[in-house]
């Protein structure tokens, strides 16, 4: 069982989750909470496998918590209404495993949990494009990626598989899978997964 901890302001947000994650048959909700300094506080005695985190709340906003949780072994996913994009950059690299939107798709949504508790990075199309178009952070980084690389960067950011990306693209799935090479090869990771993290972390377009 996938063990959520469902962290947002909003009770009637918090029993609508409540209600359609306890139907799915590999996912219990395990607590809510109503601010940030409780999500932390929860997140703390019950050890939850996945947080899903409202960024706009009392006591301690989400950037707040998820700071605290620095080293925690739960996956915080960023659940918002907030369409402010800049956002997305300073939770991810809090430390979020995922950023979405809460107009997502409820199916959508479960689907989110899952990945993010197999390790996987997830973000809203949205989010994803906006954290790829930021500005490089200062300072040394990854060997240069080409326009194609980075476009493709930005696909597995946004958690397009290869057959997805060679037909947005309109590329040979063969083709796409020696630019996915590439970027792992230059930014120093060892699958697509980091290299969603590194790039939604560092700010890599």
């Amino acid at each position: 069982m996938i063990r959520v901890l469902i962290a947002d302001d909003h009770p009637v947000v918090r029993q609508g989750l409540r209600t359609f994650l306890d139907l799915q048959d590999d996912i219990t909700v395990v607590g809510e909470a109503a601010d940030g300094a409780q999500a932390v506080e929860l997140a703390g005695e019950l050890t939850p496998d996945v947080l899903l985190l409202d960024l706009k709340m009392p006591m301690l906003d989400g950037l707040g918590a998820l700071e605290r949780l620095t080293g925690s072994a739960t996956r915080v996913v960023v659940l918002t209404s907030v369409s402010d994009r800049s956002d997305v950059g300073p939770a991810m690299r809090a430390g979020a495993s995922g950023f979405l939107y809460k107009d997502v798709d409820p199916s959508a949504l479960v689907q989110a949990v899952r990945a993010v508790h197999n390790g996987q990075v997830l973000l809203a199309q949205e989010a994803a494009e906006a954290m790829l178009s930021a500005p490089a952070a200062a300072g040394p980084g990854p060997a240069p990626l080409t326009e194609r690389e980075r476009e493709v960067l930005a696909l597995i950011a946004a958690g397009r598989s290869n057959r997805e990306i060679a037909r947005s693209l309109a590329v040979a799935e063969k083709t796409v899978k020696t630019h996915v090479s590439n970027v792992l090869m230059k930014l120093g990771v060892q699958d697509r997964t980091q290299a969603a993290l590194y790039a939604v972390r560092h700010g890599l377009a």
